[in-house]
């Protein structure tokens, strides 16, 4: 660092100042008693240093044409790595990673920096060629007479040291560093060395570069002529600084706000020096005060609730890095800001609905054990508004694919979840292509090839269907979630067919029952999959299976799901922010438009059947549930519900916490997807509705579509026996196990065709032995 004041040579600490040959603190006219042998001591020191100046003074003017010079190579500078920040869609900050500098270009640099920075640091800046003759005579002498170890360096010097990364402290490294600071001084301008020196230095609480400080320490920037552009004494403040940005055992440092009294001294020496400079005017200077700085205060990742949000952050550098093509290296070398699609509103109301530490979610107070996913996007444009992934933002992202590192982990739960019966959406849409009508009939008692039959929430065929008998039509099964209809249709047409579907809506990665990842954009489908996809057997990614429901509640048009809205990168020449992508518009239809009208009417009675709609607002909905096996039983491990209204698609999964767990209500009943996942589902679009302030759109109107002969049953004779009866008539009083007493929900057992609080969706069973689907 340069000399603390405006001092040369002759003053204090050089040649005949205090300290000095003849000064009051030694030589010969020192203390007395002082030994032989010490004078003798003092003497060689003397001689040492003036041989040191000599020689440094020589190395100098060797520079001109020696091996000396040849031999130091000059390091070619290069852009300081800078901050990146992410936006929220609003344009508020939602984190600033990487180094924290914004480069500005030496042109674009505001003249009071430039020189409060000369003041501070470097009075001859202008008019030396690189090196303080001076200086480095009056720093040797000092050095090596017994005063303050100084640098003596200039600021072209300390440039120097930086871009040559030399850290030893010798005279030899002085050498080198001033051979380097003269290749510098031909090279560059002054301008231009500034403006690199402007854009690398350290001025505390981790601020790098001028930009970086003005805004941290002043709300300011050194861009010139911005409507914010620092003054002469918020410029003065940071000068001050460079020469001890951090306190040490030995020095307090220079913070405004830690080491008040120190900083305002140096800033009094740097306004003063600014004066002899010329770069204040005398009026300047009589009315300095003293500028108060922002807190000193710890940065958070916040979203408007002030809450971590990581897991986001990590989806963001997924897509730059893998999807728009920004390499990881590009993005520490920084400059960008990235907007994000997560609206605050949206996001404030998905932790809200899914957190455990929620005081108004579903999850308020279930076990450690258990953890929810909650997804909203957009499906008119893919965007995702709102993303919780769980409440550790450090650890498993369970609404995607990644571990605390970025690593999809298969088997700790991040690794994707069986869907169930929110699955069928995809199998509907494959038979509906396949011309399948809702009409169609099909046989609860057809054994499957391998033989049994197919449960359907362990139901008497007798109660399927209102009661009609063993008989039921495809859109009856779909609202009462049955499961036999898909896995004829799955049969019929293939599994693949299936697969073919979830992957055209957004689903783009499966696991096999052997927990094989399968990537479906790439492999070509083979056997990997049995007919028992139909009703969701096999893992997907929430955030994918997310997408396909948007595909599907916009009516069959897919917009690809993404965080990333726009990307601009700050011009290192200009400082002006470029556009370097923005995220794609037009979608891209993957269903007929009838086919999914007739879809979307059928799934706007599930939320009403279960009693999850929406105030306000058509919506749509499929609930899932799948089973896992513990010790012999069969019990519930995920737990799904999925759908939407226009404006918003939700994905909603409630599971265990890093391994599957046998899911319960709080009041000790299982858990389905028409239970807590349902709630959580209602909650978050409820929220976000009436947050965003949207008013109701509708579906498109339902058309009917397909041929009603394609089933493998026959419509069953209309018989005069009601289908329901009221629990308290006389008829049921007689026969209360009746199932015609029965249907329709209740308190009963899931398994037996009612979920918890009766919102069950009529009751599913399901599976082959291979888990089975309860909503």
């Amino acid at each position: 660092m340069s000399p603390g004041g405006p001092i040369g040579p002759g003053g204090p600490g050089g040649p005949g100042g205090g300290g000095g040959s003849g000064g009051s603190s030694g030589g010969s006219g020192g203390k007395k008693g002082r030994s032989k042998a010490d004078k003798k001591y003092r003497r060689a020191n003397i001689l040492t240093a003036a041989a040191a100046v000599l020689v440094i003074m020589l190395g100098v003017g060797i520079v001109g044409g020696t091996y000396f010079f040849d031999d130091v190579k000059l390091p070619t500078p290069q852009p300081e790595a800078q901050m990146n920040t992410i936006l929220l869609a609003n344009g508020s900050v939602l984190e600033k990673t990487g180094s924290p500098r914004i480069n500005v270009p030496y042109q674009k640099m505001s003249p009071n920096m430039q020189n409060a920075v000369i003041a501070a640091e470097d009075m001859n800046f202008r008019s030396h060629n690189g090196i303080d003759m001076k200086g480095i005579a009056r720093a040797a002498w000092n050095n090596f007479t017994g005063g303050e170890l100084q640098g003596a360096s200039t600021i072209t010097q300390q440039y120097a040291r930086y871009v040559a990364k030399e850290k030893e402290i010798s005279y030899s490294r002085k050498l080198r560093e001033a051979v380097i600071a003269r290749k510098l001084e031909s090279e560059y301008s002054k301008d231009e060395i500034l403006g690199m020196y402007l854009n690398y230095i350290d001025l505390g609480r981790g601020k790098y570069g001028a930009e970086a400080a003005a805004q941290g320490y002043f709300g300011a920037s050194v861009f010139k002529g911005a409507k914010n552009e620092i003054n002469v004494y918020q410029a003065a403040v940071l000068a001050s600084i460079i020469k001890q940005p951090y306190a040490t055992d030995t020095h307090p440092g220079y913070d405004p706000e830690t080491s008040r009294a120190e900083s305002e001294k140096r800033w009094e020496y740097t306004l003063g020096n600014m004066l002899k400079l010329g770069a204040i005017t005398q009026k300047q200077w009589d009315e300095r005060k003293f500028p108060t700085a922002k807190p000193l205060k710890t940065s958070k990742k916040n979203t408007t609730e002030n809450k971590p949000v990581e897991m986001v952050t990590r989806q963001v550098t997924y897509e730059l890095q893998n999807k728009i093509g920004l390499s990881e290296e590009k993005l520490k070398q920084g400059g960008y800001t990235i907007t994000t699609t997560i609206n605050p509103k949206v996001q404030a109301a998905a932790e809200k609905a899914g957190s455990r530490l929620s005081k108004t979610s579903p999850m308020y107070k279930q076990k450690d054990s258990y953890q929810a996913a909650v997804i909203g996007i957009d499906p008119k444009s893919g965007e995702v508004l709102g993303y919780y992934g769980g409440d550790d933002p450090n650890g498993i992202d369970y609404a995607g694919y990644m571990d605390g590192n970025g690593n999809g982990v298969p088997d700790d739960g991040s690794g994707g979840q069986s869907p169930g019966s929110t699955f069928k959406i995809y199998t509907l849409a494959a038979g509906l292509k396949a011309d399948y009508s809702f009409n169609t009939v099909w046989d609860v008692n057809k054994e499957k090839p391998e033989g049994g039959k197919i449960s359907n929430a362990g139901a008497d065929p007798g109660a399927i269907c209102g009661g009609r008998g063993a008989f039921c039509d495809l859109e009856t099964a779909t609202i009462k979630s049955y499961n036999f209809p898909f896995y004829w249709i799955a049969d019929e047409l293939g599994p693949n067919k299936v697969i073919e579907a979830a992957r055209d809506a957004g689903v783009e990665t499966m696991w096999t029952d052997k927990g094989k990842k399968i990537d479906l954009t790439k492999a070509k489908l083979g056997s990997d999959f049995h007919t028992e996809v139909a009703f969701g057997q096999y893992r997907v990614l929430p955030l994918e299976h997310a997408q396909g429901v948007a595909t599907i509640v916009n009516g069959g048009v897919r917009h690809d799901a993404h965080f990333v809205k726009q990307v601009k990168q700050r011009d290192p020449k200009t400082g002006e922010e470029k556009i370097l992508y923005t995220a794609p518009q037009k979608g891209k239809r993957v269903f007929d438009e009838a086919q999914m009208s007739n879809l979307l009417g059928v799934l706007k009675e599930i939320p009403k059947a279960a009693k999850n709609t929406i105030s306000g607002h058509e919506s749509v909905g499929k609930s899932g549930t799948w089973e896992i096996e513990v010790d012999g039983d069969s019990l519930n491990g995920d737990t799904w519900f999925v759908g939407g209204i226009p404006q918003l698609a939700a994905t909603v999964w409630v599971g265990g916490a890093g391994k599957r767990v046998s899911l319960k209500e709080k009041n000790g009943d299982p858990m389905f997807g028409s239970g807590t996942p349902a709630a959580i589902w209602e909650e978050f679009i409820e929220t976000t509705a009436e947050a965003m302030e949207w008013d109701e759109e509708k579906f498109p109107e339902r058309i009917k579509t397909g041929d009603d002969t394609k089933g493998n049953g026959t419509k069953p004779v209309q018989v005069e026996t009601p289908v329901t009866q009221d629990p308290n008539s006389g008829f049921c009083q007689l026969d209360p196990t009746n199932i015609l007493c029965q249907v329709g929900g209740g308190n009963g057992p899931g398994n037996n065709g009612n979920g918890p609080n009766g919102n069950n969706n009529g009751g599913n069973g399901g599976g082959n032995g291979d888990g089975d689907d309860d909503d």
